[in-house]
């Protein structure tokens, strides 16, 4: 009867550490999935804008995928969308460009 009730203990002690595991596998990718998307979002807005107020025929597909691989590669990109993101903000097409031209020209040409 002992080594039944410690081979349920075993098995309950087994479950607790994996869902445990899985419990901070989970929070680790939900963590670090967080910066993704939020470099996506930064880089659809950013480019987004560059179309609506430059150039209607501006690939904005192309230029979220080539700002969010550079973001990838180089943090300083991550840290320009971000800023000219925040930058651009409800500006006129034309305040945006006076004031954000620094932080979106590593994004948008």
């Amino acid at each position: 009867m002992r080594k039944t009730l410690l081979t349920k203990e075993f098995k309950a002690t087994l479950l607790a550490a994996g869902f445990m595991a899985a419990i901070v596998t989970t929070a680790t990718t939900l963590a670090n999935g967080c910066g993704t998307a939020d470099e996506v979002f930064d880089c659809q807005s950013v480019c987004t804008r560059y179309h609506d107020c430059y150039d209607s025929g501006y690939d904005v597909d192309a230029c979220r995928q080539r700002c969010r691989t550079a973001s990838e590669n180089n943090p300083k990109v991550r840290e320009d969308a971000d800023q000219c993101e925040a930058c651009i903000g409800d500006k006129s097409c034309i305040s945006a460009t006076f004031n954000c031209a620094g932080s979106c020209s590593t994004i948008v040409p």
